[in-house]
């Protein structure tokens, strides 16, 4: 670890039957070894709960712990989170855990941080246990206050689902056949399944906290753009620092994956630095596809993450299991010893992060872009329902799609929680933020009303928080002050797909975009409204959609809306952004390379700007200001600021 330049180690994580053998009997002792050699030879330790996986005779002697899917069966022991966020037999046990922890190492200098369980909503996000039926009941009740409330939010009067009282709310079990759960139940049962995991943490949090006060407190996220579980956005203000469990995605999108995932870390840590707490050297084991790493991604995607605002770089695992579910996953030590690629990868990593420290790069803040894009949990949940117009809908690959879109314009954007306070920024972007609320819309509004520009996608504000449809035309929410901004009023959705035989699979915009899932029949009520792009075509004339607007243009007060009326694949999107919004977006941070990205992390002394090639060619770059700090798979040029970044390469200056 010393020669890998290691200084922290999550410790503990799932050790819960190690320090407790059996309910009466409790081991510290190889702990306490493991965490004094660790502290004596530089390395802190962030100190788990312990409580992600509970050990086998708490399950024997409490089978009633064990959650329950939404077919009625039993989840099984013998993985992660077989447990029921709502048990008050196994909080009871969890709880007893944490205090004994909390008493034992309250005053070793070596525990420098607790790790509050292990990717809450992994294994227990969905629990349709009797337990969790009664909190459900509770949560509603205080949500609602009167059942009459619920059943106006619920929409019960539809398929006779009227409820009489709390005690008769049912969870959203299995109900057979193609039966369609109710869309407000369902998005309440997600709310609710995000905030027992939430109360649960803070359960384990305060109860070690009153014991040990005064180290700081996480938990590890799990936000990439194939998933965002839980509603982090809640999760970020009841942490001391934000940390993130990424694995990068196969395929040429891998590097903007990443920033794009980083890019809604570093919004939910609001700008201060945050932990990776967990990514991989290499292949991991559990996806259909286990990509390796290509020669120098190691390094590069590490570094990319503390381009994105990232101040430790930690992976799963130390050493590479010889048994066991992940003994094929990665590691900073693999099976073949250190005598290996991987190990020497690793070392070379240790030595570029402590440059980068002495450098004074820690505790600097990525510098802002001018566009955020909007993410919302809540969204992300809404389009999963098997109610909407398609079922092929993706709020968080919208997002994504959108963020590479920018990059491949020469601009960057970030991500932003909906949630959040994004009135700074001179764009916003609403992807397929399917949910939106009469105060969300008001925001939004007031956004573009005092000058900023507003860009809404073709599946956004379709339903509000309850998930009622908005009457008068769609987008409906806010009551229509969502149209009235944007100018227009869609009156049906024109949904394409290969399952229609002999039907158009796409249709042609007037200026060369194409559009293949989802096109809005609008008509344009703005009196200063602007036609941009037209559905255009043979194909348009079939579905009775030549010439009718595809992209819109209003003026809204001293700002502007866009409407994309039409779904667009990341190459449309490009068009888009440099065509129509180069303009708004010119304060932004300018990417006159879109071969590389390149972000600037700052404090008051200095900046530091990152640059990493995102194809698989070499990148020149000239006029480079400042003195380099990190030439990965670089070389510096015979003028003054040049450079060639080869693939995979990672070049650092310091301003």
């Amino acid at each position: 670890m010393g020669q890998a330049g290691v200084n922290t180690v999550a410790l503990a994580i799932f050790s819960w039957d190690r320090i407790q053998p059996t309910e009466d009997r409790w081991n510290f002792g190889w702990l306490d070894r493991i965490i004094e050699k660790l502290g004596k030879a530089g390395i802190a330790t962030d100190l788990a709960s312990a409580t992600a996986t509970a050990p086998l005779w708490l399950y024997e002697s409490h089978p009633e712990v064990l959650p329950v899917d939404r077919y009625g069966h039993i989840v099984n022991a013998g993985s992660r989170q077989s447990w029921q966020p709502t048990s008050p037999v196994f909080k009871e046990y969890a709880l007893r855990l944490c205090r004994r922890l909390a008493e034992h190492y309250k005053d070793n200098p070596y525990v420098t941080a607790w790790h509050m369980g292990n990717e809450y909503g992994w294994n227990n996000r969905y629990d349709y246990s009797d337990n969790a039926l009664a909190a459900f009941r509770t949560w509603c009740e205080a949500k609602y206050g009167t059942i009459d409330a619920l059943n106006e939010a619920w929409g019960t009067a539809f398929w006779s689902q009227h409820v009489n009282s709390f005690d008769e709310v049912l969870l959203p079990r299995h109900m057979g056949g193609d039966a369609m759960v109710n869309p407000p139940q369902q998005l309440d049962y997600e709310r609710f399944g995000n905030d027992m995991l939430l109360d649960f943490y803070k359960a384990e949090r305060d109860a070690i906290e009153q014991i040990c006060p005064g180290k700081p407190f996480t938990t590890n996220f799990m936000v990439s753009t194939d998933q965002c579980v839980m509603d982090y956005a809640k999760w970020a203000g009841e942490v001391d620092f934000v940390s993130n469990d990424h694995y990068f995605h196969e395929g040429e999108s891998h590097l903007d994956e990443l920033a794009c995932s980083d890019a809604l870390m570093d919004s939910l840590a609001l700008g201060k630095p945050w932990y990776v707490m967990e990514h991989s050297t290499s292949a991991v084991q559990w996806k259909p596809l286990n990509a390796r790493k290509r020669a120098g991604e190691l390094m590069r995607d590490s570094l990319a993450h503390v381009a994105m605002g990232a101040d430790a770089i930690c992976f799963f695992q130390w050493r590479q299991s010889k048994s066991g579910a992940e003994a094929f996953h990665s590691a900073m030590l693999p099976h073949a010893g250190a005598d290996s690629k991987v190990f020497r990868g690793v070392c070379e990593l240790g030595k570029a992060l402590k440059t980068l420290s002495d450098a004074g790069l820690q505790g600097t803040e990525l510098e802002r872009a001018g566009t955020a894009i909007l993410f919302s949990s809540e969204s992300e949940w809404a389009t999963r329902s098997e109610t909407l117009p398609s079922m092929k809908l993706n709020h968080w690959h919208d997002v994504r799609d959108w963020y590479r879109g920018f990059l491949d314009a020469g601009l960057r954007a970030d991500v932003v929680p909906l949630a959040y306070d994004w009135t700074d920024y001179k764009t916003i972007v609403l992807p397929t933020v399917l949910s939106l609320s009469d105060e969300d819309v008001r925001r939004i509004a007031d956004f573009a009303k005092t000058g900023g520009t507003v860009i809404v996608g073709y599946a956004t504000g379709l339903v509000d928080e309850y998930f009622h449809i908005g009457l008068g035309g769609y987008p409906g929410a806010g009551n229509g002050l969502l149209r009235d901004m944007l100018g227009i009023r869609s009156e049906e959705f024109n949904i394409l797909g290969e399952e229609a035989e002999g039907e158009p699979s796409e249709i042609s915009l007037s200026n060369g975009l194409t559009t293949r899932l989802w096109q809005n029949d609008v008509n344009v009520t703005g009196e200063h409204a602007q036609v941009l792009a037209t559905y255009a075509g043979e194909e348009a004339d079939e579905w009775e959609l030549d010439g009718m607007a595809a992209v819109t243009r209003n003026p809204y007060g001293a700002g502007e809306a866009y409407f994309v009326g039409c779904d667009l694949d990341v190459a449309d999107l490009t068009k888009l952004i440099r065509t129509y919004l180069a303009a708004p977006a010119q304060s932004q941070q300018s990417q006159a390379n879109t071969d590389v990205l390149h972000t600037v992390r700052k404090s008051a002394d200095a900046a530091f700007d990152f640059y990493l090639p995102r194809g698989k060619k070499e990148v020149e770059l000239q006029g480079v200001e400042g003195e380099p700090v990190v030439l990965f798979q670089t070389e510096r040029g015979e003028e003054n600021g040049s450079y060639t970044v080869r693939r995979n390469g990672v070049l650092v200056v310091r301003r």
